[in-house]
């Protein structure tokens, strides 16, 4: 019997989001980074940051080596997002790329500069990617937007504490709309704490820092796309 998975490669890509501010508006915006193809296929194209899984190691260890060795990134939230595996997505050989999507905080993402090799976009202003990668970005684009409505996933974004304002401010980055911040802070208040610490050098009242209560369990039980070409 002949193996049929020989000449199948494995290989991991991850979609980093994090928050910057836009260059038109100056409000607050999701990008990526993303790096510059140096051999074929796709040499010279954009791609996501990524890699062969190797022998000896898990998928999520090879997504954290290949992301530290292409863009200095070490994200805060790392998870599984999708496999993609159509037998045309790449040009030369069978590949079969798990995907991951990572969320990491302004002072995470400063370590990952642009350069000739790297350079952050716009997740909403892409140019054409190598591969299949545009639609791996709008997918994870999708969950995203999904699950920040029902989970803890925006302090990913921020950092273990917050104010009201800044938490608001990365719903409305993600979702790509305006929140009104009475009914917002009616939506969140039941999951935060506020803590003793406030911001301190404003002319107003500071406001206070809150953090999620860990003692609430948000069950990750939000819809998934069963096929990835068929989200919406």
């Amino acid at each position: 019997m002949s193996d049929t998975t020989q000449g199948i490669g494995l290989a991991v890509s991850t979609v980093i989001f994090a928050l910057r501010p836009h260059p038109a508006t100056g409000l607050s915006a999701l990008w990526i980074p993303l790096v510059r193809r140096t051999r074929d296929p796709f040499v010279g194209s954009w791609a996501l940051p990524g890699g062969w899984v190797r022998e000896q190691e898990s998928l999520a260890d090879a997504a954290a080596r290949n992301l530290l060795e292409t863009t200095s990134v070490e994200p805060s939230y790392l998870e599984q997002l999708y496999c993609f595996g159509e037998v045309d997505r790449s040009p030369d050989r069978r590949v079969v790329s798990i995907v991951y999507w990572a969320l990491v905080r302004p002072e995470q993402a400063i370590r990952s500069a642009d350069g000739d090799n790297v350079r952050w976009f716009l997740a909403d202003e892409l140019p054409e990617l190598a591969f299949d990668h545009n639609l791996i970005v709008d997918y994870a684009l999708w969950r995203l937007r999904t699950k920040v409505e029902y989970s803890h996933i925006a302090h990913a974004l921020l950092g273990p504490t917050f104010t009201l304002t800044e938490l608001r401010e990365v719903h409305e980055a993600v979702l790509q709309r305006p929140l009104d911040p009475a009914n917002f802070r009616r939506q969140v208040e039941k999951d935060l704490v506020a803590t003793d610490a406030v911001v301190t050098g404003g002319r107003h009242r500071p406001p206070r820092l809150y953090r999620y209560d860990e003692s609430i369990s948000i069950v990750d039980n939000g819809p998934l796309a069963l096929n990835a070409r068929s989200f919406s």
